[in-house]
């Protein structure tokens, strides 16, 4: 496993150059300068270049990489433009908060996967089965934001049962903490928790289409018995790979989650630096995202070759 872990490393590394390349380009081609939003509306051409070449914009692209790149080698990410103060602190600030909403939602995609893949591939009756396509393909079809509007209208504006926004911390007091996680939770974890309960209904179904599942039917062992000693493990190392792919989704789509649920974590943060212009803020954001993602991917690869004993470490 060593081995594989150094062979992994050089390239995570060309990815994370790659991506933080990708990202200094496309945001100095979108329209907007921070400049002129630190500047103001009524500000003239001088005072807008005066604050360029403060903040060093007026230096030629290459040069502003170079110094992109060794600022991440020594671990500074330098301050905000716009907003205000360190990157590394507002990301600090927000980070934790961001965690504890995807934590939930994952806890909620692993717990509804689970159980609609195995309704779908199982399930006794028809009706049963159809009802788990139907709430996949619609938490599929049906966008985050809109499912989020729907779930507050239903259960916080109509039930009245829970918040319709806002934060409170878990570790600090849990029982009001879950209240306001539920919701922004359940509206990440619905598209991943479709796409995992699929995978699992499809690796079920081809499991139990196996001859050793007829011959062990013929021999008098219970369905159940047969579906969670035998089929399941043998469709889980693939649904391991795509859950860890939904990871990166789940951290992708909490931008989206936090502004509709007026969630103080970096999804707010991101629409501010967005907003604002704001370079250095949304440049730490991206790369944090996708050093995430390599992560995450080379963790996935380690756990399914753990599951699946015909992997050999490469």
């Amino acid at each position: 496993m060593r081995s594989y872990l150094l062979k992994r490393v050089p390239s995570a590394l060309l990815v994370l150059a790659l991506a933080s390349f990708v990202i200094f380009v496309i945001l100095r081609l979108i329209p907007g300068d921070p400049a002129t939003t630190l500047a103001g509306p009524d500000a003239g051409p001088a005072a807008i270049e005066a604050i360029r070449g403060r903040l060093g914009l007026d230096r030629p692209l290459h040069s502003q990489y170079v110094t992109l790149l060794g600022d991440l080698v020594h671990g500074d990410l330098g301050p905000s433009y716009v907003i205000g103060g360190e990157v590394s602190d507002l990301i600090g600030q927000g980070l934790g908060r961001t965690v504890e909403l995807t934590l939930g939602a994952l806890v909620l995609v692993v717990a509804l996967g689970l159980t609609l893949g195995l309704l779908g591939a199982t399930g006794r009756r028809r009706g049963v089965r159809a009802a788990a396509q139907a709430v996949t393909t619609a938490s599929l079809a049906v966008p985050p934001f809109v499912t989020g509007i729907v779930l507050v209208l239903v259960f916080a504006v109509g039930l009245r049962l829970l918040p319709a926004g806002g934060y409170q911390s878990v570790l600090d007091a849990p029982d009001i903490g879950l209240q306001y996680l539920l919701l922004p939770a359940l509206c990440l974890a619905l598209p991943s928790a479709a796409v995992l309960g699929r995978y699992l209904k499809d690796g079920l179904e081809r499991a139990l289409a196996e001859d050793y599942v007829r011959t062990a039917t013929a021999l008098g062992i219970s369905r159940r018995r047969i579906v969670w000693r035998h089929a399941l493990p043998g469709a889980l190392p693939p649904v391991v790979t795509v859950l860890g792919m939904q990871i990166g989704q789940l951290l992708s789509g909490a931008v989206l989650v936090e502004a509709v649920f007026a969630w103080p974590g970096l999804g707010m943060l991101a629409e501010q630096g967005v907003i604002r212009r704001d370079y250095p803020v949304v440049q730490a954001l991206l790369l944090l995202l996708v050093a995430v993602f390599v992560a995450v991917q080379l963790l996935t690869d380690l756990v399914h070759a753990w599951l699946d004993p015909r992997i050999r470490w490469a």
